[in-house]
């Protein structure tokens, strides 16, 4: 019998290394042409390899209904937080949240530094940390990733839209 080739991972190459897991989860039948119109705009802006972006890997969540989506790793928490604020990134967040077009997105973000934190933008069944984790409002002072971290400094640009024009 041949023994089992165990290995780890030196990380101290990257000792502020962020891992990003995402979803978008259809929840209507008109979710599907949205889920199919980000695509192709999602695998070209990461095949443009935003600074920061050490690998994506494209994950499948459900076939039924339709549950698609990535875990990214990044070299740290302010390279992922500029792609996020620049463009097509931040085109696409502000117009999610005006309307999901049938679609649920989320996010959990783990820092090697400590910390984790997540949004869930109408998710209709739970997932991840909201299947067992109190859920709250996404305002105010939880309302940015860096937020929910306990990231000190400022955000590298500001959000799409004020936060306050995002609620009916």
């Amino acid at each position: 019998m041949a023994r089992v080739d165990r290995r780890t991972v030196n990380l101290s190459g990257y000792p502020d290394l962020i891992v990003v897991y995402l979803g978008l989860r259809v929840n209507a039948v008109v979710g599907i042409k949205k889920a199919l119109g980000l695509g192709p705009q999602i695998a070209k802006s990461v095949a443009d390899k935003p600074d920061g972006l050490l690998l994506p890997e494209v994950l499948l969540y459900s076939l039924f209904p339709p549950h698609l989506g990535m875990r990214q790793y990044w070299r740290d928490f302010e390279s992922m937080e500029r792609w996020t604020r620049s463009e097509p990134h931040r085109r696409w967040w502000k117009d999610f949240l005006k309307e999901s077009g049938g679609t649920g997105f989320w996010h959990e973000t783990y820092s090697i530094r400590g910390g984790i934190e997540a949004i869930y933008d109408d998710m209709q069944k739970p997932v991840g940390l909201m299947k067992f984790a109190p859920l709250v409002q996404a305002r105010g002072s939880v309302f940015s990733a860096r937020q929910r971290l306990a990231r000190e400094g400022s955000e590298s640009s500001p959000a799409p839209a004020p936060e306050d024009g995002l609620y009916r």
